[in-house]
C-alpha cells in the first residue's frame, strides 16, 4: 500500500512538472516588430526626463573636470596613496603604451610608428591643472581617442593625479624631500 501511494504521488508530481507555460510565454525579442504600438516597435523609448539609476552625472567637477565651466584646479576628492597607486596601475594599462612609464612620450606604440605624444614634462603640461588631464582623458586630444567609456571618472582622476606625480618627481629637488627622510637619502648617496 505504501509503495502504491508513493508511486501515485510521484506520478502526480511528474504530471504537474510537464507544463511549460512559463517557458513558452508570449514576449517580444529586442527590435521585434509589434502590432500593439502605433510606431510598430516593441522596444519603448525612455520616458523624457528619466535617468537610469547611478547615471545622473550632475557633478561637473567629478564627471567633467570643470568648475563653473573652467578646467578644475583641484581634485574632486582627497588624493591618497591608494588613489595614486590606482592611478599608476591604470596609467600603466591605458597610457603607458603611448606615453611610456615615465610620461616622456616614447611608448611601445610610438616606437612602432605612431605619432609621438607631447611629453608630460613639457612646461605647458607641467603648468596645466588637473582638470586639463581629466578632460583630455575624457574627451581625447589630437590623435588620442577618448577613454570616457573605458575608464570610470574616479580612475581618470587617479590617472591625472599620477601624471602630476610623475611631473613633480622629474622636477623635484632635495628641498622637496621631508627633513626626516633627507638625511637618510644623503647618507645613501655618500654625502
Amino acid at each position: 500500500m505504501r509503495v502504491a501511494t508513493c508511486l501515485l504521488v510521484a506520478l502526480a508530481a511528474t504530471g504537474v512538472a510537464c507544463r511549460q507555460d512559463m517557458h513558452d510565454q508570449p514576449r517580444y525579442e529586442p527590435y521585434e516588430k509589434s502590432s500593439f504600438f502605433r510606431d510598430g516597435r516593441s522596444m519603448r523609448p525612455q520616458v523624457e526626463g528619466t535617468v537610469a539609476r547611478g547615471e545622473l552625472f550632475a557633478d561637473d567637477h567629478l564627471y567633467r573636470g570643470k568648475i563653473d565651466g573652467d578646467l578644475a584646479e583641484t581634485y574632486p576628492f582627497e588624493i591618497t596613496r591608494e588613489i595614486l597607486e590606482r592611478g599608476r596601475e591604470r596609467f600603466g594599462i591605458y597610457c603607458a603604451p603611448c606615453h611610456d612609464e615615465t610620461g616622456s612620450g616614447n611608448g611601445i606604440v610610438v616606437q612602432r610608428g605612431m605619432k609621438r605624444p607631447e611629453s608630460f614634462h613639457s612646461d605647458r603640461l607641467v603648468d596645466s591643472p588637473p582638470g586639463y588631464f581629466f578632460d583630455v582623458i575624457t574627451n581625447g586630444f589630437g590623435v588620442m581617442y577618448d577613454y570616457a567609456d573605458r575608464v570610470p571618472a574616479a580612475d581618470r582622476w587617479a590617472i591625472a593625479a599620477f601624471v602630476q606625480t610623475l611631473q613633480r618627481a622629474r622636477r623635484a629637488t632635495l628641498d622637496d624631500v621631508p627633513q626626516n627622510v633627507r638625511a637618510s637619502l644623503l647618507q645613501e648617496a655618500g654625502r
